[in-house]
């Protein structure tokens, strides 16, 4: 199953990091040099929840961001989950 939020969309990025490598000058190296960009994934805070909505009086299972579940706290499950249609 894919790494996207139901609610806000967010999914997996790609970025890059620096790789660095050579002796310090504190061991008698010339420093460190930059050598390449290596590429490297950026995952969302993702956690499966059941959630309850009084109005449909069942649970609803979703894939959530950690922003998404107070999204959720915050405006109330029937009305995030239903702007978002997946009710």
């Amino acid at each position: 199953m894919a790494k996207v939020c139901s609610i806000t969309g967010a999914h997996v990025t790609v970025g890059g990091r620096i790789h660095h490598r050579g002796l310090a000058k504190k061991k008698g190296g010339i420093g460190l040099q930059l050598v390449k960009t290596v590429k490297r994934t950026f995952s969302p805070n993702l956690r499966t929840k059941r959630i309850f909505v009084p109005e449909l009086g069942r649970y609803v299972k979703v894939k959530l961001t950690a922003r998404a579940l107070k999204t959720v706290s915050k405006n109330g499950a029937y009305k995030t989950l239903k702007k978002a249609g997946l009710i």
